[in-house]
């Protein structure tokens, strides 16, 4: 059987398995929250944001003096250790949970305080030399542990989206330039409208996409702004006069990111507004890629009875009963993520809306979603780029024919022939399936050379 220690705390005593760098508040989430089965660790950027923040409270409060320099080394040592991802199995509450994160903030304490107790030579539990609320979690509360720690991570998970959507936006931009010279026939409506090239319509893929990177980076120092220091309320009660200032300093320093102090801390510490824009910068995101994947699914859709403008590289049979059929399964899989990202932002706006008076203790729901919504989507923006977009192939020959049967061909007869001379043209063109061309030509209405000139699709564009 495993070996337990005992520890305390204001409901009674509970088993600490021997070997846990966490404590009792820890256990007691644990008893709790089996909702998500998907533990704070599952983010590792949360926790160490967590680590950066411990790290830096500690500095503060050495630098305040009202905290013994072993004890805030100690922190310090430990806290990198944290940071560096050595105790990410020391994380196991689940990431929905009650309390406005106030488990997650003392799984961090615990797992330093007793961590930090070993540096010092002690045993986990020695709390009477490093305290879990009393050191570690000095001068500070959940209510700006939490949120600041979001924020960081949040911060650096865009990062990594942003690169992902450089990555897609390159390969678009590639494309559209290996297809610059493929004519075809471009549709509104689902209907035939007028030529363009596959290249055109893929440049204006890649332009969709990277104007995305800049909302990105817009929305992600709007998270720069902590209100480390405001403690419970934002009124700084349990914390010395400037350590709000300094505490920032240190976390900005630590981390090489710019960060600031909120200007009314009361109001930071309640107002989620911040999660929400992100989440709709990723849901816009996630719109406009869907969007493409629709597209793309459309353009390859045959192979013989649809568009098959384009053939997408195939991934994997496509039935269990029908031989040969291969499936879009990327443009596919992106499509139900967008759905999920969607799905989350409506659940980050109502936790957003719920926030009561002085906090919002929806925050645990409102990251749960916004991590899940920035991490699936990066990695399927990195499946979509690599598993599809570079091995998508122009059937050039298809294109230009669905292009030359087309009755939106008429549309560049319009200034020559007038608007109810060509719409005559074109029902008698879909009544007998003949062409534009030979219809105006059979007809008198222009001479060969005259048509020639007008309907060359070069000249369209």
């Amino acid at each position: 059987m495993a070996e337990y220690r005992i520890e305390h705390d204001l409901l009674g005593d509970r088993q600490v398995p021997k070997s846990a760098y966490y404590g009792v508040q820890t256990v007691r989430a644990l008893e709790n929250f089996q909702v998500s089965n998907v533990a704070i660790s599952h983010y590792p950027e949360l926790i160490r944001a967590l680590g950066y923040i411990k790290k830096a409270c500690a500095l503060a409060n050495l630098e305040c003096q009202i905290m013994e320099k072993d004890i805030a080394d100690a922190i310090a040592k430990a806290s990198d250790e944290v940071i560096a991802g050595k105790f990410d199995d020391q994380f196991p509450v689940d990431a929905v949970q009650g309390g406005a994160g106030t488990s997650t903030n003392m799984n961090a304490n615990e797992v330093i305080a007793n961590r930090a107790l070993e540096h010092l030579g002690k045993k986990k539990g020695d709390y009477k030399v490093v305290h879990p609320n009393n050191h570690v979690n000095m001068s500070q509360s959940t209510n700006d542990v939490y949120p600041t720690s979001l924020r960081l991570a949040t911060a650096w998970m865009l990062d990594q989206l942003a690169d992902e959507v450089d990555h897609l936006q390159k390969a678009l931009k590639k494309k559209s330039q290996e297809f610059a010279d493929v004519l075809k026939m471009g549709r509104t409506q689902l209907q035939d409208a007028v030529p363009m090239t596959l290249g055109q319509e893929f440049a204006a893929y890649s332009a969709m996409i990277e104007e995305e990177i800049e909302k990105i980076r817009r929305v992600q120092s709007q998270l720069y702004t902590v209100n480390m220091g405001a403690t419970a309320i934002g009124t700084g009660i349990t914390a010395p006069k400037g350590y709000d200032t300094i505490v920032t300093r240190h976390l900005a320093e630590l981390t090489a990111l710019p960060l600031t102090l909120a200007q009314n801390l009361v109001k930071a510490t309640q107002d989620a507004g911040d999660f929400v824009e992100v989440s709709t910068t990723v849901k816009r995101l996630a719109v406009k890629t869907s969007k493409i994947c629709n597209d793309l699914r459309l353009l390859s859709s045959g192979p013989r009875t649809g568009i098959g403008e384009i053939s997408l590289p195939p991934k994997q049979p496509g039935s269990s009963i029908m031989p040969g059929k291969v499936n879009p399964v990327i443009p596919e899989v992106v499509n139900q993520v967008a759905f999920e990202v969607i799905g989350n932002d409506v659940t980050i706006t109502m936790a957003a809306e719920a926030g009561q008076l002085e906090l919002n203790v929806m925050e645990p729901m409102i990251a749960f979603k916004l991590f899940n919504s920035i991490l699936h989507f990066k990695r399927v923006l990195r499946i979509l780029t690599d598993q599809c977009i570079v091995g998508i192939v122009a059937n050039r020959e298809r294109a230009r024919s669905l292009m030359e049967s087309s009755i939106g061909l008429v549309t560049a007869l319009v200034p020559r022939l007038g608007y109810e001379l060509c719409t005559e043209i074109a029902k008698k063109a879909q009544e007998t399936g003949g062409s534009v061309y030979e219809i105006v030509q059979s007809g008198g209405y222009l001479s060969k050379e005259e048509l020639d000139d007008i309907l060359s699709p070069e000249h369209m564009l």
